[in-house]
């Protein structure tokens, strides 16, 4: 995701992010705070917006909207076809697969040091055009898969 759709937030005072539902925290211990732009474990001592984001903004039963962390600065992560982030190989993991109409084809719960091996189960269905991954515990959306 694009830093710049989320940097006038930081903009805001406490007050007007609370009032939109956005809340600036601290960050107290790492990993602690995944940031959805950077896809890296925000550093203690940095400042993070918990919000809530559309996440899967589709014409489907499966629209969904959910909490996420944006690091102040962050840069947008750009990885490399095959390249799983750190952040993700340390969490237990939801797995979401969906086609092309945005309806859910298949899903699974693992280790984040085996996603892999289920990116690559998962896209061996024809019909799954993309996969959501999300923190299993929390629910909290982190990022996207796409075919390359």
């Amino acid at each position: 995701m694009p830093y710049e759709r989320f940097a006038p937030l930081f903009e805001r005072t406490d007050a007007e992010l609370q009032d939109a539902g956005v809340r600036r925290m601290t960050v107290n211990e790492k990993p602690g705070f995944p940031c959805r732009v950077s896809l890296v474990d925000a550093d203690v001592g940095d400042t993070v917006l918990l919000l809530s984001f559309a996440h899967h903004d589709v014409d489907s039963p499966y629209r969904a909207a959910g909490p996420i962390f944006v690091r102040r600065g962050a840069k947008t992560a750009r990885p490399a076809v095959g390249e799983i982030p750190v952040m993700l190989r340390h969490r237990l993991l939801s797995v979401r697969a969906y086609d092309a109409a945005a309806m859910l084809v298949d899903a699974e719960i693992v280790q984040g040091s085996e996603l892999e091996a289920a990116v690559e189960r998962l896209f061996g269905d024809r019909s799954v055009s993309y996969l959501h991954i999300h923190n299993a515990k929390p629910g909290c959306y982190n990022c996207s898969v796409v075919r390359a």
